[in-house]
């Protein structure tokens, strides 16, 4: 009788695999295409960055850099409305809340919908005053408006569907998430190439090859919408004030991150532009390096945001259900991967600064390459942080801890890199600009350790039997 008791009780009471199946393959399940999707984020500027390096020269990259806080600006809200909303779900699945679950859901996707539309008529209709204020230049200024034009009318497209795309991947289907995504990259690596040389459309050629590609992607995850697992929309696309201000509150920190690196870009353009034009590099080398520079980086962060994103539904889901030895063990393993990729990608960005940034062409360009490779090694000094502060951030932001998410990812990319720009470009020029990134990346990590030992202290202790998955 107390054996056939004692089976019973090992049984997973919950059907969802979050509260039951392995770490390691939920990781494997949830955050490798979290990563492939994050990632497939990144290469659509990266891609464009690289044509049109090749086929314009640094000021057409320039350009790019000039047009790229506007698309921060758009995915800070569809990153907070999408991340906001997939936690919310999360947590509601976990208390077995299925139609709250849903009524979060349907609240994220509307909300995203009205502030992307406003956001972009906005843009269009301010679109000089965007450029003066991001610091462009009268050499940048014509390929910023060829690109910028064309690219703000797909934005609504693109932060749409990467809140469509968070739920999604939160529903329990992370490999459409990632196809969808995927196949919208690669239309834009082949479009790319046909309309700005085949066609002869330059630079609008890149612009038309990214609106294109996420207008597919947008439709696919749309249609997908019906299909849903856990939830049904039918009936739950109706705001409600309540559910959107926790949506908000979970999702701040994914708000703040992205909304404050479109502030920090503006500032840091305007400084670069003007130390820039104080050194022998000129106003126009420094901003085009440095956005080659963050689109490189971004690699990096699309892999450990993709590992902590990933791991967000498993934390919420197991936080929210009262387990939560397996909310450490997530936690830990999501920071041991991230620590080993980000040690090895530190290390060849220390090392082979030059090889990196001549893929984004400015070869022929002396003071080009000296400036990319001195601030290449200053910009990435501190990277390897990054590893375990983006984990946290996630997981506080899993648990439902939004303030203190936003509270860090604040410090991070606000406070320290606006503060070190203005003080470490007075005392060094130029390159004390470039170094601030670092200095905030070196700070934010020291206060994602202290919060991160007083949350999994709160938790308190965890029976023995419980830490066996």
């Amino acid at each position: 009788m107390e054996n056939s008791i004692k089976t019973a009780a090992q049984k997973p009471a919950d059907t969802n695999i979050l509260g039951y199946e392995k770490i390691g393959k939920l990781l494997r399940i949830y955050a490798i295409p979290s990563i492939v999707s994050m990632l497939v984020n990144a290469l659509y500027n990266i891609v464009d960055q690289i044509f049109i390096g090749q086929g314009i020269g640094y000021l057409g990259t320039g350009a790019t850099n000039i047009i790229f806080p506007l698309t921060i600006a758009f995915a800070s809200f569809s990153l907070m409305l999408g991340d906001g909303a997939s936690a919310y779900l999360s947590l509601k699945l976990g208390r077995g809340q299925k139609e709250e679950a849903a009524r979060g859901a349907g609240n994220g996707i509307l909300l995203s919908v009205i502030i992307s539309i406003s956001f972009a008529a906005a843009v269009l209709v301010f679109f000089p005053q965007f450029l003066n204020l991001f610091g462009c230049t009268a050499e940048l200024e014509p390929y910023a408006k060829d690109y910028g034009y064309i690219v703000a009318v797909g934005f609504p497209f693109f932060a749409v569907c990467a809140t469509i795309n968070s739920i999604i991947r939160a529903d329990g289907s992370p490999r459409f998430a990632m196809a969808s995504m995927l196949i919208g990259s690669v239309l834009n690596m082949i479009l790319d190439p046909i309309l700005m040389f085949a066609l002869g459309l330059g630079i609008k050629g890149a612009a038309l090859a990214t609106v294109i590609s996420q207008i597919t992607s947008f439709t696919l995850n749309v249609l997908r919408l019906r299909k849903l697992k856990s939830i049904k929309l039918k009936g739950n696309l109706k705001l409600n004030f309540s559910i959107i201000v926790k949506i908000v509150t979970l999702g701040a920190s994914s708000f703040i991150t992205q909304v404050f690196a479109t502030i920090v870009m503006g500032i840091q353009n305007n400084l670069l532009k003007t130390y820039g034009a104080m050194s022998v590099y000129g106003s126009e080398i420094p901003i085009s390096v440095i956005g080659v520079i963050f689109k490189a980086v971004e690699i990096l962060n699309s892999i450990v945001l993709g590992l902590a994103v990933g791991s967000q539904p498993i934390i919420g889901y197991n936080y929210g259900a009262g387990n939560y030895s397996r909310v450490k063990k997530t936690l830990r393993t999501v920071i041991l991967y991230g620590l080993i990729v980000s040690t090895v990608v530190f290390t060849l960005f220390q090392t082979i600064p030059h090889k990196i940034i001549l893929l984004f062409g400015g070869g022929g360009n002396e003071l080009y390459i000296e400036f990319a490779k001195t601030a290449f090694r200053l910009y990435t000094m501190f990277i390897i942080g990054s590893s375990v502060l983006v984990p946290v951030v996630t997981f506080l932001q899993a648990i439902g801890k939004g303030g203190k998410s936003a509270a860090l990812s604040m410090m991070r990319q606000a406070i320290v890199p606006i503060l070190g720009m203005f003080i470490l470009g007075h005392l060094f020029g130029i390159f004390g600009v470039v170094s601030a990134r670092a200095a905030a990346d070196g700070l934010a990590f020291l206060l994602s350790i202290v919060l991160l030992v007083g949350e999994l202290r709160s938790i308190g202790r965890i029976p023995q039997e419980q830490l066996d998955d």
